[in-house]
């Protein structure tokens, strides 16, 4: 019964892809981001040209699916045969030049160059999508509707999380391997007993008046 289900679940999850197949489409792009509500680390984009026929149990939203599942499921989707898929970033400094909905933008146009097709259509998680000069369909919770975008979440979720481990030993002191950046109590109060890092985003509260703090009493 179980196996039925997640059979039918999976099958349904490609609804979206044999619709654009059967209009003629032959490489069909799930993109989604990972990284916009946190207080430091970057934005993190991925796309994924599944390869036709392509089925993954587990496959799933990143936000549904345990981080050691994830990462097995980021394993299989990379050594696969014939998957195209890139990852594309934007940092904290220039999520506070261009804010955060167009940082996400821009990772996700560097993830879509670095394919190595081009896609026919894309399909993006959300209701906005950026004009990639390609055919472009924004499915709102689309990670959990699309394997094509549920792949992309997870090549995403899984780089991003990796590289705030990675931070983390650069500054242990935030406990950035925890939390990944997110507001939580302990890195909240890590950032209000040691300020701001390099990494932290300047232009989210409460970083953004704790920065403003700092500058004001350098002036005196």
């Amino acid at each position: 019964m179980e196996h039925d289900l997640e059979k039918a679940r999976l099958y349904e999850m490609f609804r979206y892809e044999r619709q654009l197949l059967s209009q003629g489409s032959k490489r069909i792009a799930g993109i989604d981001e990972a990284g916009r509500g946190p207080l430091a680390g970057p934005v993190v984009a991925a796309a994924c040209i599944l390869p036709e026929g392509f089925v993954l149990p587990g496959l799933n939203d990143s936000k549904q699916v345990m981080e050691a599942d994830r990462e097995r499921l980021f394993h299989l989707i990379v050594t696969v045969e014939n998957c195209d898929w890139a990852i594309g970033v934007a940092t904290a400094m220039e999520i506070d030049r261009i804010n955060i909905l167009k940082a996400s933008f821009l990772a996700m146009y560097r993830a879509l160059e670095q394919l190595k097709q081009k896609p026919d259509v894309i399909l993006v998680d959300g209701h906005l999508a950026p004009s990639f000069g390609i055919p472009t369909v924004p499915l709102v919770k689309g990670d959990s509707k699309s394997a094509s975008i549920a792949a992309a979440s997870i090549l995403a979720k899984v780089t991003r999380d990796r590289m705030m481990k990675d931070f983390d030993l650069l500054y242990p002191q935030y406990g950035f391997s925890l939390h990944k950046g997110y507001a939580t109590p302990e890195h909240l109060k890590a950032v209000q007993t040691y300020g701001p890092c390099a990494i932290h985003r300047k232009s989210f509260e409460p970083v953004k008046s704790l920065c403003s703090t700092e500058m004001q009493a350098d002036l005196f």
